[in-house]
C-alpha cells in the first residue's frame, strides 16, 4: 500500500510517500511545498496545484493528514485550517480515503512519546525508513504521519503490528 502523509501549512506544506507491506515500510519520496503569491487565495491555489502534482506523480493508495491544534492566534489558526482543507481536498479529489491523526498520536506512534520534538521525529523517521533524507522538518513530519497511517489506517485498527503487541 502506498501512503501519502501530509503536514499542512500555509507557507510550507510537507509531504511524504511510503510503501507499507505487512510489517515492512519503504521510503518512496518526500518534499516541502512552498506556497506562491501574496494574497491568501493565490497561496491556496498554489498549494492545491503543487499537491495535485504530488498525488499525480506518486499515485498513492491512501492519504493521511495531521489534525490542526488550536493556538492563541485565531487568525493563524484559521489560515492553517484553510491550508489543511487543501491537504484534505486534493487526495479526496483523487478518490483516496484520508485518515486524520492528532499530533500527539503521530509522535507517540513514531517516537514512543506524545511530546517529542522535531529532532526526535527526524531521527526516528530516518531509523524506520533507512536511506530516507527528508527535505526539511515539514517533510519529516509528513513521513511520520504516513508511518502512523500505516499502523492505524484501517478505521483505528492496527494495519501493522506494533512492537510488543
Amino acid at each position: 500500500m502506498r501512503i501519502l502523509g501530509i503536514d499542512p501549512g500555509l507557507r510550507s506544506l510537507g509531504w511524504g510517500v511510503i510503501e507499507a507491506a505487512g510489517s515492512r515500510m519503504r521510503h518512496v519520496a518526500n518534499g516541502q511545498i512552498r506556497s506562491d503569491g501574496t494574497d491568501l487565495a493565490t497561496r491556496l491555489l498554489s498549494l492545491h496545484s503543487q499537491l495535485t502534482e504530488v498525488v499525480r506523480s506518486h499515485a498513492p493508495d491512501t492519504a493521511a493528514v495531521e489534525q490542526t491544534f488550536v493556538n492563541k492566534d485565531g487568525a493563524g489558526t484559521l489560515k492553517l485550517g484553510q491550508a489543511r482543507a487543501i491537504a484534505l481536498l486534493v487526495p479526496a479529489q483523487a478518490g483516496l480515503s484520508v485518515g486524520e491523526y492528532a499530533p500527539n498520536r503521530v509522535k507517540k506512534t513514531v517516537v514512543g512519546v506524545g511530546h517529542a520534538d522535531k529532532a526526535q521525529i527526524l531521527h526516528m523517521v530516518k531509523l524506520q525508513l533507512p536511506g530516507c533524507d527528508p527535505a526539511g522538518p515539514d517533510a519529516a513530519d509528513a513521513l511520520a504521519i504516513a508511518i502512523c497511517h500505516a499502523f492505524f489506517g484501517r478505521i483505528g485498527a492496527p494495519m501493522l503490528r506494533e512492537v510488543g503487541t
